[in-house]
């Protein structure tokens, strides 16, 4: 399965705990992640994750690309709801062609957790 991995900057050390919880199932799969959440993972967790530019220089886009092409199976976003993102519009888009392409978003840790208990 190919995975995205993104998380705002307040939602990264969430973002690190959740991937060491299932670093396991997550080396079963093939990782992306926009470009600082995927080097800050790499480094704490061990796992090979390709990543692209950082959100706020179009990573959320690339991202958004591969959905529409069909080269992403499931996103985890940890989104940060109460700050305001230099990059909303790439984040709305990203949130709209996972819906389009009926891709399975999960935006927070208890999402996620829903998830990943069927992927074990």
């Amino acid at each position: 399965m190919k995975m995205a991995l993104i998380a705002h900057d307040k939602k990264k050390d969430d973002m690190i705990s959740f991937c060491k919880k299932h670093v396991e199932v997550l080396k079963r799969h093939q990782l992306f992640a926009t470009g600082t959440t995927g080097h800050i993972l790499m480094k704490e967790t061990g796992l090979i994750i390709h990543c692209f530019r950082s959100g706020p220089l179009g990573g959320d886009q690339e991202i958004g690309a591969r959905v529409a092409n069909g080269d992403i199976d499931i996103i985890i976003f940890f989104r940060d709801p109460l700050t305001a993102q230099p990059h909303e519009p790439d984040v709305s888009a990203l949130f709209r062609l996972a819906d389009v392409y009926k891709i399975p978003l999960a935006s927070n840790t208890n999402t996620a957790e829903l998830f990943f208990q069927t992927l074990q």
